[in-house]
């Protein structure tokens, strides 16, 4: 059925335009175009998270197809990106008949790797591990991580200390010169749930900033991990020596892991918006 809709409007200083007959539309605001059918509109937000979306899947893709290979035991991380890195390994395992054993860091992944079907093991039966893939908050020129935004920081480290090769998976969102940059929710601590005022405290009088406890969003009180502890969020002023903040942080009594990944990632993986993936690997010193 033939139609033409023409629209015009304006969007703060730039001009919006509409021209259609049959078929798509070239929606312009400044220096955007988005080509959608009419009625669907994107909106620059929108298309930003649809950017991240496919960012997310070509670092997932990437980091399984090069470091994930047959008769491999692989920790699988949590997260959004890490969906996409399933994805990818299940196909790989069905199209390949890849023999590949699976560790979950949380009962997300746990989830992950049974819907698709893959072998699911734990550290007792396999503790050495040939890779595990991750997701991150925000990696820096050092390749430190910040982690722990979905809760799941402490097994994410226990897994990723058992693995030969640790490889990080991240949108061009979390890609960053030094932390706090992009993140700025703070550093993930879990901590005994008895202990987390004097932990908050502490860290607060060492290093500044605020520690504050991390509360549920669809449930009262506050977010409880997979381990039955309490996370603090600590939102730092300034930039630190991240390896003895972190060493420090877990010597206090009551903490159980920091989210501050310190020398640990081999590399990293970014989605990038132009449909590229950039790789970073550590500085040589």
């Amino acid at each position: 059925m033939g139609w033409a809709l023409l629209l015009q409007r304006w969007v703060g200083p730039s001009l919006l335009s509409v021209a259609s007959g049959e078929g798509s539309v070239v929606w312009r605001t400044g220096a955007l175009y988005t080509q959608r059918h009419v009625g669907h509109f994107r909106s620059p937000s929108e298309t930003h998270s649809s950017m991240a979306e496919e960012a997310k899947k070509l670092a997932g893709y990437a980091a399984v197809d090069n470091h994930v290979k047959d008769n491999h035991v692989v920790g699988v991380g949590s997260g959004s990106t890490i969906v996409f890195a399933v994805d990818r390994l299940a196909e790989r395992v069905r199209q390949e008949k890849l023999n590949i054993v699976c560790v979950p860091t949380s009962f997300q992944a746990r989830q992950l790797i049974l819907k698709h079907g893959l072998v699911l093991s734990d550290l007792d039966r396999h503790p050495e591990l040939d890779v595990a893939i991750d997701g991150a908050d925000e990696v820096d020129a050092a390749l430190t991580l910040i982690k722990g935004g979905g809760g799941c920081l402490t097994q994410e480290k226990i897994v990723a200390g058992c693995a030969k090769h640790f490889i990080v998976i991240a949108d061009f969102r979390k890609a960053s010169s030094t932390l706090g940059q992009q993140w700025k929710k703070g550093v993930p601590i879990e901590v005994i749930p008895m202990s987390y005022v004097p932990v908050s405290r502490t860290i607060a009088k060492l290093f500044g900033g605020e520690a504050v406890l991390r509360m549920a969003v669809n449930k009262a009180g506050p977010v409880v991990t997979d381990n039955s502890n309490f996370i603090l969020d600590w939102k730092f002023e300034n930039p630190q020596n991240w390896a003895v903040v972190n060493t420090t942080i877990k010597m206090i009594p009551g903490v159980v892991e920091t989210g501050l990944f310190v020398g640990m990632a081999e590399r990293v993986y970014f989605g990038m918006e132009d449909g590229t993936v950039s790789v970073r690997d550590p500085q040589i010193n």
